[in-house]
């Protein structure tokens, strides 16, 4: 059996075909982002930042933005310009395009002023005539509540009834009440809303009976920031006290027969004011017609005497 030959020139020559499809297949290019989740606040601003790796310079490409699935155009860069004829006019006067490192293929597109419609996902994408990639960031925007108020009603029916209520919230927040003892306190109602900027308002009511006194806290937390809020109430009577509703009516009578008496001293003294402010312009008028009539007097004489 005879085993084949392979000649010197054969085997280079097979080397350098090899070679040849070696340095002739394009290098793999990728979009990466050095964050793929970014968290910024109501008012803030975002930084939304990707780059080519391996480095090389994106001067010559597209580069472009794009909120969701491609539906809303953040921002354009093309021939070495700007181009925002076509963007989203909810972003106008609000982004601006960092390229210092732009030769390295590195660019960041600064968000100011945020807003909850910022909130969802982004793409970056890098084009030209041989290559085309994209990486997905997702932006979280939160805000933490500005408001928050405390009511406090005693019902007929026995009891105290405690609302929390606070507003200027994103995402949804957490509200709990917690007693004295830092248990939860089961609450009668809770609801949520949202006003025309996206934010949350929330309002939370719980009904306390036969506990006793001392500190009932209510707790606002921001599930996505960690950030919240507290308000302390301090129960200084003890509801538990058999006299507490008699204290309650008592004040409520003692505060109603104030009303009625600063009502009625105010009426008196307003009354007694007119009265007499009547009585000095009568005054006043009687006073001014006797002057004229002395000196028609006055008048008539001279007028005989002549």
């Amino acid at each position: 059996m005879m085993t084949p030959k392979y000649s010197y020139f054969s085997g280079y020559y097979v080397g350098f075909l090899f070679l040849q499809v070696m340095t002739s297949t394009p290098e793999k290019w990728t979009v990466i982002t050095p964050m793929g989740h970014l968290v910024a606040t109501v008012g803030g601003q975002a930084e939304l930042s990707c780059q080519l790796s391996p480095p090389q310079s994106a001067e010559h490409m597209e580069v472009s933005w794009f909120q969701g699935n491609h539906s809303k155009l953040v921002h354009l860069y093309r021939d070495g310009h700007e181009v925002n004829g076509n963007a989203a006019l909810e972003y106008a006067d609000r982004i601006e395009f960092v390229k210092e490192a732009i030769g390295d293929g590195k660019v960041t597109l600064r968000l100011h002023n945020i807003s909850i419609s910022d909130n969802g996902p982004y793409q970056c994408s890098f084009k030209d005539s041989e290559f085309r990639g994209e990486a997905v960031m997702n932006l979280s925007v939160t805000a933490l509540g500005l408001e928050t108020q405390i009511y406090i009603q005693v019902p007929s029916t026995g009891g105290l009834t405690l609302e929390c209520n606070s507003g200027g919230w994103f995402p949804q927040p957490q509200m709990e009440w917690r007693d004295n003892k830092g248990e939860v306190v089961p609450h009668l109602s809770k609801s949520y809303s949202q006003d025309e900027a996206g934010l949350f308002y929330v309002k939370m009511i719980v009904f306390l009976q036969n506990k006793s006194q001392g500190n009932v806290i209510c707790y606002i937390h921001n599930p996505l920031s960690g950030e919240g809020k507290q308000i302390n109430v301090f129960l200084a009577v003890s509801l538990s006290d058999p006299l507490f509703f008699l204290y309650n009516d008592w004040i409520q009578d003692i505060s109603k027969m104030v009303i009625v008496l600063m009502t009625f001293y105010s009426v008196l003294i307003l009354s007694l004011y007119l009265t007499i402010k009547g009585h000095i312009r009568r005054k006043r008028i009687f006073e001014k017609n006797r002057q004229i009539r002395e000196q028609q007097n006055v008048e008539m004489e001279t007028l005989h005497e002549k």
